[in-house]
């Protein structure tokens, strides 16, 4: 800065009272974090420097979450609040005290949306209770972020009900419900600054302040592709306990993709099961209608439905529309009121395991057959045995996924990948990737299954990187080698302080695969290498790594 600048500016400051002052403050600290462009700072309202009173409001985030995505969004926010001298509370909803529900002056609600519109697991209490809830909340003003993604049938159902059952209660809504899609964040930072425009507007009334409704870009219709399955192969060797599929796919114009992006498929069911519905229900000559419809894992609110139109109570949390016919029979229902109640198949994303660059524009993915028992009678995943049978050369439609939430780093950065199972497929993207474009930052992968001879997917590519330097470090944990099982968290360990080094100098943290408990494993892990490293506390460490996951150095694709 220039002296006389500095000069002017001691100057003008004289001038200001300690509350202008702390104003001021508030106000640069914003414009740093948005890159020192005066511009970028939307969420700051235009005012004079009259004192202005500190806001009264302490908002209470509540959060709902199923891969990470909505507590991010919950702590931008309590970030922002703080920069902004406004004190908030944040809580899982899992953790929330329900008992202080009709106590709420201010409540902010995020939540995403899974499954056939229901929350994430861990905020399934917090719904019901609010759903059955009968408290006042005549004094309690709110607002809902729904997260979701406009390819499922639902979206953002669970962020809506919440949103309706709160106004129900009596709360004062303050925004509209705001459904934000897979690119959440612009939504979101536009959502915060309506929030930080409302409170502090009231605690200065006089000001005027206009508020934009956040723009939201959200389509039914993803962009649809077709492509030539030209190579499957699976990747694990005989005598494995999995049944892991490599495939690739030509489409047949070009597509836009980025690492870390994943690809869609409206998979179909299989006929046989749907002539065997058909025939129960006395239409045999129906049964294509059942193809596209969701008649695999009926759960919650669908099992209601049925219910009532069996009129018999289901004691199953969960079950196949073929086995709920057999278990429950009743020749009185007609088979439209059965089709009326079924959704349309939701798509299933998997995550892409080519570069553009390395792979000519190819799209491959790895495929786990998932096979799984029920009442003991072995069923399997509806996408993986769908693409798992596909026929070579044959068409295949699909979408591109983009997620900007998972995006490699500049060229130089450091990055460190943990991806067990099919969790490498994002990781041999990235690697392949920074190998034909030449990048310089050093990567480190950590990978995982259950046998090394049997189940080390991409084992020959893997070790071509190492031999060339591309793969800095490759660390692998086969879990039933040996007598105690190891995982990939138990490699991190060993390598604690050689990983904090890595993240002090930067490093990125990335991890794909099973969110539960894979990937809450790694993440308890991780905070006990900064704790014991840094000489902090687990509630510090915890802090640290909150950090870096809104700074975007630690990014997660789990499922």
């Amino acid at each position: 800065m220039q002296t006389n600048h500095i000069l002017e500016f001691k100057e003008l400051i004289k001038k200001f009272s300690r509350d202008e002052l702390l104003w001021i403050n508030g106000y640069l600290s914003g414009i740093l974090e948005g890159g020192g462009n005066l511009t970028s700072l939307e969420a700051t309202p235009s005012t004079n420097l009259n004192s202005t009173p500190a806001p009264s409001i302490k908002p209470t985030i509540i959060y709902g979450t199923e891969t990470g995505n909505s507590k991010k969004v919950a702590l931008q926010l309590q970030k922002l609040l703080k920069q902004n001298k406004i004190q908030s509370k944040t809580y899982d909803a899992s953790q929330y005290p329900l008992d202080k529900l009709e106590k709420e002056k201010f409540l902010l609600i995020i939540m995403s949306t899974q499954g056939e519109g229901e929350p994430p697991v861990s905020a399934t209490n917090f719904y019901q209770s609010l759903e059955q809830s009968n408290v006042n909340l005549g004094k309690t003003q709110f607002c809902v972020l729904g997260l979701g993604d406009s390819s499922y049938p639902l979206f953002c159902k669970a962020g809506e009900d919440i949103d309706k059952n709160l106004e129900k209660l009596g709360g004062q809504r303050i925004i509209n419900f705001t459904p934000s899609d897979v690119d959440f964040m612009p939504v979101a930072k536009s959502w915060f600054n309506q929030i930080l425009n409302f409170i502090q507007n009231s605690a200065s009334p006089s000001l005027s302040i206009q508020i934009e409704p956040p723009k939201i870009a959200t389509s039914n219709q993803k962009k649809s592709y077709t492509g030539i399955v030209k190579h499957k192969v699976i990747l694990n060797d005989i005598g494995s306990n999995k049944e892991t599929y490599h495939i690739e796919i030509e489409p047949e114009e070009e597509v836009d993709f980025q690492p870390g992006d994943a690809i869609g498929f409206y998979p179909k069911n299989n006929e046989n099961e749907t002539i065997e519905i058909a025939k129960l229900l006395n239409e045999e000559g129906r049964s294509t209608e059942f193809l596209n419809k969701n008649i695999r894992g009926l759960s919650g609110k669908s099992l209601e439905k049925f219910s009532n139109l069996f009129k018999t109570e289901i004691k199953e949390s969960k079950i196949d529309l073929i086995d709920l016919l057999k278990k429950y029979p009743n020749n009185s229902i007609h088979i439209d009121d059965v089709l009326n109640l079924l959704n349309p198949i939701s798509p299933r994303l998997y995550s892409i395991a080519s570069s553009p660059e390395a792979h000519d524009g190819e799209l491959h993915i790895a495929v786990s057959l998932d096979k799984f028992k029920v009442d003991g009678q072995v069923k399997t995943g509806l996408c993986s045995q769908f693409l798992a049978n596909y026929t070579l050369n044959e068409t295949l439609h699909f979408y591109i996924h983009k997620n900007n939430n998972f995006r490699l780093p500049a060229e130089d950065k450091d990055i460190i990948m943990i991806g067990p199972g099919t969790g490498i497929a994002p990781f041999r993207s990235f690697i392949a990737h920074r190998d034909a474009t030449g990048a310089e930052g050093r990567n480190w992968l950590f990978f995982g299954e259950q046998h090394f001879v049997k189940d080390f997917y991409y084992q020959t590519e893997i070790q071509e990187w190492l031999s060339t330097g591309v793969l800095t470090h490759l660390d692998t944990a086969f879990s039933r080698d040996q007598k105690n099982k190891i995982y990939v968290q138990d490699r991190l360990k060993e390598h604690s302080k050689e990983i904090y080094d890595w993240i002090l100098n930067g490093a990125y943290l990335y991890i794909c695969g099973q969110k539960d408990p894979m990937s809450l494993d790694v993440n308890k892990t991780l905070i006990e290498i900064i704790e014991k490293e840094a000489n902090i506390s687990k509630e510090e460490a915890t802090a640290f790594l909150d950090d870096l996951e809104l700074n975007g150095r630690y990014q997660k694709d789990v499922y």
